[in-house]
């Protein structure tokens, strides 16, 4: 049983009869209360004043919508007969649904079942106008062209993220089951992923063995998974439907386990777990709808998934395309520390507010890449800045597939631009990745271009967005490398705070770090600690000492170089200081905006400790040379 429980369950795709059915002891339970007590501060838990709102709103929007299809089959000439029970439900999904929902967390995920004389036209067209002239409705959008359909809005104060199914049937009944595979039946892919969500979740829920304390566990994980920078799925890391699948796999392997052994129990496989062997909550099955499913025996490209998380409701699904070689890299470190540090707290050694402790993000890493989306308008920055963001991950498997790139890391969080980029470009919004380089043989200086990479990815946000029309005169990209030193220019000094420098119990009594509230603004973010060793108090003033070298060209091919000595190489610190290029990216050949110059320009900045320009720029790949040097700066 020991040896069993240091490694990965072994069986069908990591299939295994649970490792350990002993009771819990009165430990166990102590150490519960305690993770109870531990997340609280965090507001993780809804209050039922809360809950009984979104109950009632819930309630007013499933009659909306049986109102909508009764006129809508009225004005189809439907037969009175079928128009008084034509029905149409609306099923929730996602956290509500899981029994996770969070206080202050005011979205819900939501399905509208439809039976069949409603077409998708009618959800976007009439559905859509009738919410238009509800008082309750606000900031109302649709989102047609999405991987999944969707119409956004607030009903009376409850963030609704709505999609929309029909079923080849004449009504929709109250008792409607949708786990029954049948409901698929002759239904267009849309409408089939769709249903996906409702599935997906009502499955997890029956596959596990102890609702209350899977919802714990899960809690505890989404929070911690939070705190670390490891919950965006649109970034390549997971979203909640995976971790809930994580979290649902270990409560199969210790169905009387409570949430505290579950905590350490998800750390200890999945920090050892032999990936890409997929996790699986049921065995796959096979329908007579014959619709594509995950099996990489039968599909080629499901081979090449670094981290598969199987849905198990059909037709199943990999829950983590996204995830690439670095961001799995990433978690499974996270995986590690959760494993020490819940270790400790078993032990008595620690408490459990030191698991929920932030990732320093801004610490861990020498080198950065800042990446700044900019537009001119707020509405046109709402777009623009969601487009970039969707993307973000095809730069991250760009830099990784760089031959001296070892890991890529975004911090999921972006950040809003300072005073001095607002009126430079307008509305910004930056994101930061992490970059490990591989360390070089060598002594001689070592020169990285990672031009291609980040011309291949501004290249791919701008074709997207000329190809939905939404490309307008002022959207840029920018790419900026620094060293984790030049950060403060970009950052506020409390997000930059050395937590290497304090006890554990200080940075708890900092309300446990960074607590960042994400918009699609970028809202500001700040920490309740003060930087001790900031060189400067406000980044907006210091940016201004940034030179910068604006030149226009027609041609495309520019080089993003990097270059540093090996750290084996005895320089002097001067020596050491960085080379620092800023790349405006314009749009690709093909994709024209209203107004827009559109000779690319290519920005260079040196960036030193001492603030002062110097270095060469480099405009042609021939004239690169790997013993090139750069004028040291001077105090």
């Amino acid at each position: 049983s020991t040896s069993r429980q240091q490694n990965q369950p072994q069986g069908h795709y990591g299939l295994t009869s649970p490792i350990s059915l002993a009771p819990p002891s009165d430990k166990d339970h102590i150490h519960t209360q305690k993770l109870i007590e531990a997340m609280k501060p965090f507001g993780v838990f809804e209050d039922q004043e809360e809950l009984y709102h979104r109950t009632t709103v819930l309630g007013k929007l499933n009659n909306f919508v049986r109102e909508w299809i009764s006129e809508l089959a009225e004005s189809k000439n439907l037969p009175p007969s079928i128009t008084e029970q034509v029905g149409g439900k609306i099923f929730t999904f996602g956290s509500y649904r899981l029994g996770v929902h969070t206080k202050g967390s005011s979205d819900i995920d939501a399905l509208c079942v439809a039976p069949s004389h409603v077409e998708r036209s009618d959800f976007f067209q009439s559905f859509f106008e009738k919410l238009k002239n509800q008082e309750e409705v606000k900031n109302l959008r649709a989102i047609e062209d999405a991987y999944v359909p969707v119409i956004k809005f607030e009903f009376d104060g409850i963030e609704i993220d709505l999609v929309f199914a029909k079923l080849s049937l004449p009504t929709v009944s109250d008792d409607l089951d949708l786990r029954d595979d049948s409901c698929l039946k002759s239904l267009d892919i849309r409408c089939i992923r769709s249903l996906n969500g409702s599935r997906v979740t009502d499955e997890i829920l029956r596959l596990v063995p102890n609702l209350e304390n899977f919802r714990l566990t899960l809690r505890a994980v989404k929070l911690w998974a939070k705190r670390r920078g490891v919950y965006s799925n649109i970034m390549g890391f997971l979203g909640g439907v995976s971790w809930a699948m994580l979290v649902a796999r270990i409560c199969q392997l210790y169905p009387n386990a409570l949430a505290s052994t579950l905590v350490n129990k998800f750390f200890l496989i999945f920090s050892k777990w032999d990936w890409p062997k997929p996790v699986l909550l049921k065995r796959l099955e096979e329908s007579f709808l014959n619709l594509p499913v995950w099996d990489p025996r039968v599909n080629p490209s499901d081979r090449y998934h670094v981290m598969p998380i199987i849905t198990p409701a059909y037709p199943q699904q990999n829950s983590t395309y996204n995830v690439s070689v670095s961001t799995r890299a990433v978690m499974v470190e996270e995986f590690q520390r959760g494993l020490e540090v819940t270790d400790e707290i078993l032990k008595g050694k620690s408490d459990w507010s030191k698991l929920f402790e932030p990732l320093n993000f801004f610490q861990k890493y020498k080198h950065y890449i800042v990446l700044t989306a900019s537009a001119f308008t707020e509405e046109h920055h709402l777009n623009w800045i969601g487009l970039v963001e969707s993307k973000i991950r095809v730069l991250v498997g760009n830099l990784e597939r760089n031959e001296f790139i070892t890991i890529a890391h975004v911090q999921p969080q972006s950040f809003p631009g300072n005073e001095v980029l607002y009126k430079q470009s307008g509305f910004v919004s930056m994101w930061f990745l992490g970059l490990v380089f591989k360390k070089a043989e060598s002594a001689v200086k070592t020169n990285v271009d990672l031009t291609h990479g980040i011309q291949s990815f501004t290249d791919t946000v701008y074709r997207q967005a000329s190809a939905l029309n939404i490309l307008k005169e002022g959207m840029k990209i920018e790419a900026t490398y620094v060293k984790r030193k030049q950060l403060h220019y970009f950052l506020p000094a409390g997000t930059l705070q050395k937590r290497k420098k304090q006890r554990v119990s200080d940075i708890s009594q900092n309300n446990s770090g960074l607590q960042c509230k994400r918009s699609s603004l970028g809202e500001s973010c700040s920490d309740g600690s003060k930087d001790r060793d900031s060189r400067t108090p406000s980044n907006s003033s210091s940016l201004n000492k940034i030179s910068k070298l604006d030149i226009s060209t027609a041609e495309t091919e520019r080089l993003f170089l990097i270059s540093w000595p090996n750290s084996k190489s005895q320089v002097s610190p001067t020596e050491m200081e960085a080379t620092v290029a800023l790349r405006t990216s314009g749009p690709p050949t093909g994709c024209t905006i209203p107004g827009y110059n559109t000779v690319c320009q290519l920005r260079t900045c040196f960036v030193q400790e001492q603030h002062k320009l110097s270095g060469t720029l480099i405009t042609d790949p021939r004239s690169a040379s790997p013993k090139q040097h750069y004028s040291p700066s001077s105090k």
